[in-house]
């Protein structure tokens, strides 16, 4: 008897164990992943609605949708789309970042209701859409500027002033006052109780206070999981709560490589010290192209010739979330003008096979996601040719990628480092096999080799 009840309870501690067990495997399946776990593998891809089709509406561009989800495409910024101010408008259609109103549609582009059908398709396809917010500044003829002159810095004579010189269209906004961080807070809600969308790229962020980025960004967090990009490159914006900062001082630098200004020894030397800068948690987007670089800067071509697709590949491998501006998988080779109507041509998508690949080989390799759900980049040619070849590997438990760069316009010979000899890999997208042995290799001028691999436990 006594031997049955001591099995009979060591059933029942067994059930119950093995019961918690499950408990716990399903409350780990079933946690609910927020940003910016939930942005790890993703890209981002930035609408320019005025100029990315003839019509300039939200409308005309939901039919592009279905395309950029087949192109892998994960996040979409749409830049501003409120009403422009029309005092001391730079013609003939004005900045964007200009804002008359917050919680409004401009009527050149649609409609709140064609705003929503945007974000209600991104949501199908499985996308998330983020929004440009200006929170640094308004349109003068904005309704605060005169309901509310106090939410404005003024000059000695009281009156509205832009916040840098050639600004001339805004009026600075003045953050001392508290009342403003709340009315600023609540227009922001509003685009997210409204329509629903995902969260925001802020720009100028970091012209405008900490503080208020702290209390903003709880009080959206209170309302919605958003995804939060800073247009600023300083690692106190993560303290804020910012998930993912600007690269400017790689695209800086990498417009630099292409122009021959710089190389790959100083490619090495700015991803040290960005990893010293900024935590291994922290997103950080890295771009050949935005709005910003097309309009007053040129196009890909124009900065960087040749070195494009080369450069390109690194953006997309080395670290961080890359950003495709759109038109650039149609070859945008014209500056999109800032305040007037121009239109991306949409007849030849000649790179659109090239960012689609890139795109999947990121989503499909743990070892390129984002921060640090992806692996960080060690240089492995660190005693043969660095100046000319930038080549890394990024692992991630049992998962690498191997890039090979030659960062300059001639053929260029090296080695992989030792440690690397004798080790199989796919080449990537042709899928045949390569192994890397102790003899040179060889890299045309401003061209790559990608290669991958499962790594197997011993």
């Amino acid at each position: 008897m006594y031997k049955i009840q001591h099995l009979l309870i060591a059933i029942l501690l067994t059930a119950l164990l093995l019961g918690c067990g499950n408990t716990n495997e399903q409350k780990a399946e079933n946690r609910e992943v927020s940003f910016p776990e939930k942005a790890s593998h993703m890209n981002i891809y930035e609408v320019n609605i005025r100029q990315y089709t003839s019509e300039g509406t939200l409308r005309a561009f939901l039919p592009h949708m279905e395309r950029l989800k087949n192109m892998g495409v994960n996040i979409l910024w749409i830049m501003p789309v409120q009403p422009i101010g029309e005092k001391n408008r730079k013609e003939p259609l004005g900045s964007y970042y200009s804002i008359k109103d917050y919680t409004d549609v401009n009527p050149d582009f649609g409609t709140l209701e064609d705003f929503k059908a945007v974000v209600e398709k991104a949501h199908e396809l499985d996308m998330l859409l983020i929004l440009d917010w200006v929170a640094n500044h308004t349109a003068y003829d904005h309704h605060w500027a005169e309901e509310h002159p106090e939410y404005y810095n003024l000059d000695s004579l009281g009156n509205l002033q832009s916040p840098v010189a050639d600004w001339t269209d805004v009026a600075d906004l003045n953050y001392d006052n508290p009342d403003l961080h709340q009315a600023m807070i609540s227009e922001m809600k509003w685009w997210i109780t409204e329509t629903n969308i995902d969260g925001f790229r802020c720009d100028v962020a970091g012209m405008v206070p900490n503080e208020f980025w702290q209390k903003a960004i709880d009080s959206l967090e209170a309302t919605k999981d958003v995804f939060m990009l800073a247009e600023w490159d300083e690692a106190e914006m993560h303290d804020a709560g910012f998930d993912m900062t600007y690269g400017w001082s790689y695209h800086h630098l990498i417009n630099d490589i292409a122009q021959g200004k710089a190389n790959a020894d100083s490619l090495d030397v700015f991803l040290q010290r960005d990893n010293t800068k900024y935590d291994s948690a922290d997103f950080r987007m890295f771009f050949t192209s935005n709005h910003d670089e097309n309009s007053w800067n040129g196009t890909v071509f124009e900065r960087m010739g040749d070195a494009y697709e080369v450069i390109a590949v690194l953006t997309s491998t080395v670290k961080g979330m890359p950003l495709i501006y759109g038109g650039q998988e149609a070859g945008l080779n014209k500056r999109l003008p800032f305040f007037s109507k121009d239109s991306i041509d949409w007849s030849n998508l000649s790179y659109e096979d090239f960012y689609a690949d890139l795109l999947k080989l990121k989503h499909e390799n743990p070892a390129l996601w984002n921060g640090s759900y992806g692996g960080k980049a060690v240089r492995i040619n660190s005693n043969s040719n660095t100046e000319n070849v930038y080549a890394f590997s990024r692992k991630k438990d049992d998962n690498e990628v191997i890039v090979l760069l030659n960062l300059s316009d001639t053929v260029q010979t090296f080695k992989v480092d030792a440690p690397y000899w004798g080790t199989s890999y796919t080449d990537f997208p042709s899928g045949s096999d390569m192994t890397i042995s102790e003899k040179e290799l060889t890299l045309d001028g401003w061209s790559y080799k990608i290669l991958t691999k499962t790594i197997k436990e011993n």
